[in-house]
C-alpha cells in the first residue's frame, strides 16, 4: 500500500460511497508512447527491455485519477519467458518487478498529490494468454481444472510474494479456469478479484453468467467479481448478475467499444465507453470501475471526474 493511512484494499470496496477507479489499457498506453508490442510477451517484454516506460504508463493513469494500477504481468508466465530463453529465476524476478514498477509509479503520483489512497493490482491473465494465439477469448483448452491450477499457482505465488494490494485474475474465458484460479489463490494472503471476458449474457466460452459467477461466491480470497475486456454494452447485465449471485462487490472494466479486425490488424468502429454508462454500473453494484483495451488516460480522467 502506498500510504500507511490508506485503508485496506478489500475494506474500501464496501465502505466507499463512490467507485474505486481502475486504470485503462496498459498496452494501449505503451503503444501510444511509441513502443512496439508485436511480440508474444506483449507488454511483459518491456519489463526487461524498458521498465521506465512501464512506470510512465502507470503514472499516466494515476495522474488521470485512477486509484489502482494493474501490473504489466498479464502475459508474463514462466512458460512464455522460457520460450524467449529467460530462465525460472530471472522470470520470477521480472514478475516481482512488475509489481515494483507499479509501486514506483504510485510513489511518484503520491509525491505530486499526496493524500489519495493508491493501490497496485498484480495482473494474471488466463492460460490462453500464454499461448498468444487468441485462445484466451475462447477457453476450453483441453486441460482439466487441476492442470490449470498447476499452471497458475507458481506465478501467483511469486506475484503474491511481491506484496501487491490485490491480484487481478482477469479476462477469464470460462468457468473451469475460474475454478482453477479460485483454488490457486487459496492461502496466498492477498485479496483477489475475478473477472470474466463475456459476450452478451455468457462468458466467451459460452457459460451462463449465473454459473460462472457462482464459482467465486464462497471464496474468501475473491473479494470482487465481474467482467473485463468486453463491450461496454455487455457490462450492465453482467454486473447485476454478479452482484445477485455472489453478494460481493463487482468489478467492471470493459474495452472502448471498438472492434479489432484481425485481417487488417486495425480497430474498427467507434468508442462507446462513457462515464454515463459507468454511473449505471455503480447503481447495479460495481465498486471497481475502469477500462481495458483502447480505454486511455483521457477516458479514465472523465470517469474519475464524474464519480468524485
Amino acid at each position: 500500500m502506498t500510504s500507511a493511512a490508506a485503508p485496506a484494499f478489500a475494506d474500501t470496496l464496501t465502505s466507499s460511497d463512490s467507485p474505486v477507479i481502475l486504470d485503462g489499457g496498459l498496452a494501449g498506453r505503451l503503444e501510444a508512447a511509441g513502443h512496439d508490442l508485436g511480440d508474444e510477451l506483449w507488454s511483459a517484454r518491456l519489463l526487461a527491455d524498458r521498465p521506465e516506460a512501464v512506470v510512465a504508463a502507470h503514472l499516466a493513469y494515476y495522474e488521470a485519477g485512477a486509484s489502482v494500477a494493474t501490473t504489466a504481468s498479464y502475459q508474463a508466465t514462466f512458460e512464455g519467458f522460457a520460450r524467449r530463453g529467460i530462465g525460472h529465476d530471472r522470470a520470477a524476478g521480472l514478475l516481482a518487478l512488475a509489481v515494483e514498477l507499479a509501486r514506483e509509479a504510485a510513489r511518484r503520483a503520491e509525491a505530486k498529490a499526496p493524500g489519495r489512497p493508491l493501490w497496485v493490482a498484480a495482473s494474471a491473465g488466463p492460460y490462453g494468454a500464454m499461448l498468444a494465439d487468441g485462445s484466451e477469448y475462447r477457453g476450453r483448452y483441453g486441460l482439466d481444472v487441476a492442470e490449470l491450477e498447476r499452471f497458475h499457482r507458481p506465478r501467483l505465488e511469486v506475484l503474491a510474494a511481491a506484496r501487491p494490494d490485490a491480484l487481478a485474475l482477469e479476462t477469464v474465458p470460462d468457468a473451469d479456469e475460474a475454478r482453477a484460479l479460485v483454488r490457486a489463490v487459496r492461502g496466498l494472503g492477498v485479496p483477489a478479484w475475478l473477472s470474466y471476458a463475456v459476450a452478451g449474457d455468457r462468458t466467451r466460452a459460452g457459460d451462463p453468467l449465473e454459473e460462472a459467477f457462482a464459482v467465486a461466491a464462497e471464496s474468501d480470497e475473491i473479494v470482487a467479481v465481474g467482467v473485463n475486456c468486453c463491450a461496454p454494452e455487455d457490462v450492465g447485465h453482467a454486473v447485476e448478475v454478479a452482484a445477485r449471485v455472489t453478494g460481493k462487490p463487482v468489478v467492471a472494466y470493459p474495452n472502448s467499444g471498438e472492434v479489432w479486425d484481425p485481417g487488417a490488424r486495425a480497430w474498427r468502429g467507434r468508442p462507446t465507453f462513457s462515464a454515463d454508462l459507468a454511473a449505471g454500473w455503480w447503481r447495479a453494484g460495481a465498486r471497481l470501475i475502469g477500462g481495458c483495451c483502447r480505454v486511455g488516460p483521457d477516458a479514465i480522467a472523465g470517469l474519475a471526474g464524474r464519480t468524485r
